[in-house]
């Protein structure tokens, strides 16, 4: 028997057991300092060198880049890995299902990966590890080294759009699926958002999996609320052995 095509959609909720907050729950890093945002608003970030500052400070303070997978993030590999069809639609810029050993190929990250930094004027792109090292060595706002524009993280800011051929895989891909997972979202950022109605409109099963209600739990033919660290791998377990959900 042919398995299902499973796409999980993954937010914040999954890297928070790998020492990496959450934006919007409760003790969340907007929700702690609504100031925050500002300092990845794509405006107030290329307009002012003082917002730049502090993003560096913050990004080369975050556990972003020295976290490890979780034991949800490592049970969507060994879902992967025991041959079923997975394809991982992210939220997150960590990179950890890939470091969990998904195929990179198999993992859309619809708003980018903080792993890399990128320059605004040229499109330059490096290890994001490179220009912390300068931040450590003293520069405030290190600039491109090609052409001397401003540098960012590869992630998308409020006021960016999202990559259209990375949405429109995703889309694809929820459209196709049997099985739609959403992991550790609020569901409140669209388009991401608005994935589990279609995946449900194209008759797949959905579940949803986060701490706090969303605003797609009525539609979801299964809603858990238990700690997404082994709720998580108690699902695809049932899946994995061929159990269905």
């Amino acid at each position: 028997m042919t398995s299902p095509l499973v796409a999980i959609l993954s937010g914040a909720g999954i890297s928070t057991d790998s020492g990496i907050p959450d934006y919007r729950g409760p003790s969340g890093v907007w929700t702690r300092d609504p100031d925050a945002q500002k300092l990845v608003t794509y405006a107030y970030y290329m307009n002012d060198p003082e917002i730049r500052r502090r993003a560096w400070q913050v990004r080369r303070k975050n556990r972003t880049l020295t976290a490890e997978p979780n034991a949800a993030h490592r049970a969507v590999a060994d879902l992967e890995r025991a041959g079923v069809p997975v394809r991982v639609i992210t939220q997150n810029v960590d990179g950890l299902h890939q470091r969990a050993g998904l195929p990179a190929r198999k993992v859309l990250e619809l708003h980018g990966s903080a792993r890399t930094a990128m320059c605004t004027q040229c499109g330059a792109r490096s290890a994001m590890a490179d220009a912390l090292v300068r931040v450590e060595a003293g520069e405030d706002d290190p600039a491109c080294l090609a052409c001397g524009g401003i540098l960012k993280s590869a992630t998308v800011m409020f006021g960016e759009s999202l990559d259209t051929e990375v949405l429109g895989e995703a889309v694809a891909i929820t459209k196709a699926c049997q099985v739609f997972i959403a992991v550790g979202t609020s569901l409140q950022v669209q388009p991401a958002a608005g994935l589990p109605g279609i995946a449900a409109d194209n008759g797949a099963r959905v579940v949803i999996v986060n701490a706090e209600p969303t605003p797609y739990d009525d539609i979801a033919d299964e809603v858990i609320r238990e700690p997404i660290g082994t709720a998580l791998p108690e699902l695809l377990e049932r899946l994995r052995a061929g159990g269905g959900l």
